[in-house]
């Protein structure tokens, strides 16, 4: 009989995400969970933050958890205008859940404007934050969109790579008590 993967627990998982959204009039640009000076932002149900809910997918996926759209429908109206750094946390706790932490993840984002490069220290950093890793975990690049007609859209190409936890990175560590 063969076994599943929660009963083989293999040592790496790897996840893939993806997200685009177009560019719109009105609304902050959020990549990243930084916030950027650009005169349109993202369209979204949420904040529109194409990376984070990449990074997302990629971590649900590895998992295999539900995808993003599928834990929150942007048909749910409780979800509108929602910090993508929620959505990116769940994901998180669902890796922890099933004994993972992120090794690393690269990024690549597609977009005509704004100039990522100087925003890519801040926006990794975040990242990081984020996943609970150290900066040098996250990679990220930033392309221009020659010839695809995405002048308009921001683009998100998200890989992680899980590893499985340590029973002492797995443990939660005991609360302090005060001594009398």
């Amino acid at each position: 009989m063969p076994t599943t993967n929660r009963q083989r627990r293999t040592a790496t998982r790897i996840g893939y995400g993806f997200d685009s959204h177009e560019f719109r009039e009105g609304v902050p640009l959020k990549i990243g969970g930084i916030v950027l000076a650009h005169n349109k932002g993202l369209g979204g149900h949420s904040d529109g933050d194409v990376l984070l809910h990449a990074v997302t997918d990629a971590l649900l996926g590895a998992v295999a958890a539900p995808d993003i759209g599928a834990l929150f429908p942007p048909s749910d109206p409780k979800w509108k205008g929602a910090d993508s750094a929620v959505f990116l946390g769940e994901a998180l706790k669902r890796v922890h859940d099933a004994g993972y932490s992120v090794a690393n993840l690269d990024a690549s984002l597609i977009l005509a404007a704004p100039k990522i490069g100087p925003h890519a220290a801040a926006i990794r950093v975040r990242v990081a934050q984020l996943l609970e890793v150290h900066a040098d975990c996250v990679g990220l690049k930033a392309k221009t969109p020659e010839g695809l007609n995405l002048e308009d859209a921001a683009v998100a190409h998200v890989v992680v790579l899980l590893e499985k936890r340590s029973p002492t990175r797995a443990r939660k560590k005991p609360k302090k008590t005060r001594r009398r």
